[in-house]
């Protein structure tokens, strides 16, 4: 089941009726707040809030009975916190997590997966849309991709592997950068805070899927917060981002399709102060939310399960993945295989 998003600032999340209701209230008028939303409790999955979005106790009793968790985003979708229910009982399968954590080859072996199944798709990416353009510019990006490729196996050190995932990620940008029109302004990735609308969108979806890899751990038992390509830190969910990694051009064809098909415009991204620049407005964010979704409903074919998924459930299953990966103390997680 799809999250819950609530975008509408100042509006309120309910329970009535075994329904969860998005309400907001009018100053200007009495009588009953207006209905925004309203859908069967048993249909949420997870609800995922952005900005000033109130929740009443009896709507976070109720999601937290069901274990639905709440994600709470700024308004322009930076991560800032979860409600969640109670921890999975998979003592074994973290006891073990914690152990390979210890274990430095079989740390270097799965973060050399999860490095070599995301530039294995980034360059899917730039092949598939350089296809009819026949573009010299995007194939040399991805022809730097082959060698970073061909070059991983060879690596002994995180941090040599990490050296090159940085060095071929930048090629693949000078490659997408090239896919999008001239009037996006998008010459490369930039964060904290984006410096341009296709930037915006990028941080944007990639927090979305953090949290849906993040959730995806969890629901298998793992701690999200002890990864391996990720140094372990104090509150970044390492595995987590890990998991994400492969699915980040997800989010990067996403934000292609929304800025060249004219699902979302310059017109929707407006000035903002020095530490916002580029805001991306409330109806944008929906369109963009309707194409992450539809997207996650694509169905694919796991490499390991032979069964057809929807994107969503790939995630899951590659989160599964990872933890028989640990329990079994063999190290080498496959990624999807993008075309």
């Amino acid at each position: 089941m799809p999250p819950l998003y609530v975008v509408q600032q100042q509006s309120k999340l309910r329970i009535n009726n075994r329904r969860l209701q998005v309400e907001k209230d009018d100053p200007q008028k009495s009588g009953p707040a207006e209905v925004l939303a309203s859908v069967p409790l048993s249909q949420v999955s997870e609800v995922i809030l952005f900005g000033n979005i109130g929740l009443t106790t009896p709507a976070i009793d109720a999601l937290l009975a069901q274990n639905s968790p709440v994600i709470f985003l700024t308004q322009r979708g930076e991560y800032r916190g979860r409600l969640v229910g109670q921890v999975t009982p998979h003592v074994p399968l973290r006891r073990a997590q914690y152990e390979r954590l210890g274990q430095p080859e079989f740390v270097l072996s799965m973060a050399k997966c999860f490095v070599n199944a995301k530039l294995s798709h980034q360059r899917a990416l730039l092949l598939r849309h350089n296809k009819e353009r026949g573009d010299a510019e995007i194939a040399a990006a991805a022809a730097q991709m082959d060698e970073a490729l061909d070059s991983l196996p060879r690596k002994t050190q995180i941090s040599a592997l990490l050296g090159l995932e940085g060095s071929a990620t930048a090629a693949y940008f000078r490659g997408l950068r090239l896919l999008f029109g001239p009037e996006w302004h998008f010459d490369d990735r930039n964060r904290r805070p984006p410096r341009d609308p296709v930037n915006v969108l990028l941080s944007f979806g990639y927090t979305l899927f953090a949290e849906l890899a993040s959730s995806a751990v969890m629901s298998v038992g793992l701690d999200p917060y002890a990864g391996f390509l990720h140094e372990v830190a104090y509150n970044r969910p390492a595995l987590g981002l890990d998991l994400l990694e492969e699915f980040r051009p997800v989010v990067d064809g996403i934000a292609l399709w929304c800025c060249n098909s004219g699902q979302l415009k310059l017109s929707d991204f407006s000035p903002g102060p020095q530490e916002r620049p580029v805001v991306l407005g409330e109806a944008g964010q929906k369109r963009f939310l309707q194409a992450y979704e539809q997207r996650l409903d694509v169905r694919f074919t796991h490499p390991l399960r032979g069964l057809q998924f929807p994107l969503r459930q790939c995630v899951i299953e590659q989160a599964r993945q990872a933890a028989e990966c640990i329990m079994e103390n063999r190290p080498d997680f496959q990624g999807m295989g993008f075309r």
